[in-house]
């Protein structure tokens, strides 16, 4: 049974910049991987590392990020190629949702069929969550899907998803893999529970 997603909280990180594409946020070497195990070490490897591997100055190296959950972008967020490794690479680094002011189709698509949440707000009230993140390394974010609010400190701002995606993570029904093997299963279990030739109302066979 796939997990209801209704509400997520924890520590956020701001990467800044608008048009944040595929290839920065998993570069394409790594798509060569035959699993996505692993890939969260590789989320904007390039920006976090130099050639020798020595980390930059970047969001999610500092030590205060660490443990965040919740990623605040900008606007175009996932553009460029549909790889489903970049958002399988956010994932396994730990975060379990997105708030920024618009992604892209193909990857909004790609997050929300393996639970990570995207929404989005208002250019104003997302200008003052990302100030009020990097105020606040230490303060919560909470998305809260059936409610439609984002809040952090003592405000409140409300969200935007597209109703369909948001109806599939809060009745735990995102993962199409997982839907139509939960309904192959149902089939199988019902063929099995089935009266078989012989059985009392079972097939009387053909004439």
């Amino acid at each position: 049974m796939m997990e209801a997603i209704k509400k997520v909280r924890g520590r956020a990180v701001v990467i800044p910049g608008d048009e944040i594409d595929t290839d920065r946020i998993i570069p394409a070497r790594y798509l060569k991987a035959i699993t996505f195990d692993g890939l969260g070490e590789a989320l904007f490897y390039d920006e976090r590392y130099d050639e020798a591997g020595n980390p930059k100055d970047h969001p999610l190296n500092r030590p205060e990020r660490q443990g965040a959950s919740i990623m605040v972008v900008g606007a175009g967020f996932g553009s460029g190629s549909s790889r489903e490794h970049a958002p399988q690479a956010i994932k396994r680094a730990g975060f379990k949702a997105i708030i920024g002011e618009s992604f892209a189709e193909i990857f909004f698509g790609n997050a929300t069929q393996i639970g990570l949440v995207c929404v989005t707000l208002d250019p104003e009230d997302l200008g003052v969550l990302a100030e009020w993140v990097e105020a606040n390394p230490e303060g919560e974010v909470e998305v809260d899907l059936e409610a439609r609010e984002v809040r952090f400190g003592r405000r409140v701002a409300p969200l935007a998803i597209r109703e369909a995606a948001r109806e599939a993570l809060v009745s735990g029904r995102w993962d199409p893999l997982a839907e139509l093997m939960e309904v192959m299963d149902e089939i199988k279990r019902l063929d099995a529970a089935r009266p078989g030739p012989g059985k009392r109302g079972g097939y009387r066979g053909l004439a």
